[in-house]
């Protein structure tokens, strides 16, 4: 079994490169299980999440072991740590072992811009990245990927680590700016991801113009969420899968038990744009939002791209 190096699957996944894979993988034919969710308390009496992903298809099967502990950051340490193993689905034989913390962070960046190329404008110039955790840090390449940003805002709690970020982002070549009043940016904003452990809404639907697309990838748990319910009710909503943003994320489960929406309005998942089941915005004046909470067979496309290229070089 190859271990991989973490260098190495920094390395092999490109941002432009994974948006492919991801493309690709909603295409195939996989089977991918719900996962399951334990919640457990520390000693100190924190709340810590163990999820367990399985996923497999004709040729390999995956398994994703992730904990998410949110106090985490207060000792300056990951919120999010994850393992995965790779197989080979006809013997079971473990085929590849990696860290999925940089996989996890690197799919579900890309998943977004996978998604934001159907539902954002394609003149939309204004990216707000709201969070400054492992997704985060990952989202304006993948967003600039898919599109044509002009300016590039970043809001995070931290300012020392705001300045920081934005410092490197600007090394590359990139456009970006830090910003401290979250309303004002929200409002001048096209395009809206945001990736915090926020549990009550920081991003308010009555600073959102026409024509914006809201990517939420935070509030993983059902009682938490970055949007309030104006947000939800004006926008034309999507998500990743149906079985997993409805149910285990407050985003959409908290509005649904308040009645502010139904199941039914959720207009498409993910897998529904890459195969054209759905256009994706209609219209220019649309607000759009997107909902993610993660799949496996993400973590199955982004460890085949790193198992694959690696495997040719040695």
């Amino acid at each position: 079994m190859l271990i991989i190096p973490d260098a190495e699957i920094i390395r092999l996944l490109d941002d432009h490169k994974l948006i492919e894979a991801l493309r690709e993988i909603f295409l195939s034919e996989y089977t991918m299980p719900v996962r399951h969710h334990h919640f457990y308390q520390t000693a100190e009496g924190d709340e810590n999440t163990l999820i367990l992903m399985p996923v497999w298809n004709s040729e390999f099967m995956g398994m994703k072991q992730v904990t998410v502990a949110p106090a985490n950051a207060s000792k300056n340490m990951p919120s999010i740590y994850a393992q995965y193993i790779l197989s080979d689905a006809k013997t079971g034989q473990p085929l590849a072992m990696m860290n999925a913390t940089e996989l996890t962070a690197r799919r579900t960046a890309c998943t977004s811009a996978l998604a934001a190329s159907f539902l954002g404008r394609k003149d939309a110039e204004n990216l707000l990245i709201v969070g400054g955790g492992k997704v985060a840090q990952h989202l304006v390449q993948a967003h600039m990927a898919v599109g044509n940003f002009k300016k590039v805002s970043i809001w995070m709690r931290n300012p020392s680590k705001l300045e920081e970020f934005v410092a490197g982002l600007k090394e590359q070549g990139i456009p970006a700016e830090p910003v401290t009043n979250l309303e004002e940016s929200a409002r001048q904003a096209d395009l809206i991801s945001c990736a915090t452990l926020s549990k009550t809404p920081i991003i308010k639907g009555e600073w959102i113009s026409q024509g914006t697309h809201l990517d939420m990838i935070g509030s993983h748990k059902p009682d938490t969420r970055e949007t309030d319910d104006d947000a939800i009710r004006k926008s034309s909503i999507f998500v990743d899968s149906r079985a997993g943003a409805l149910h285990e994320t407050g985003e959409l489960a908290l509005p649904i038990a308040d009645g502010i929406i139904s199941e039914n309005e959720v207009k498409a998942d993910i897998v529904e744009l890459v195969r054209g089941i759905h256009p994706g915005r209609t219209s220019e004046d649309e607000i759009t939002l997107f909902k993610s909470a993660g799949l496996a067979v993400e973590d199955l496309a982004a460890a085949l791209l790193v198992y694959q290229n690696y495997k040719l070089q040695k």
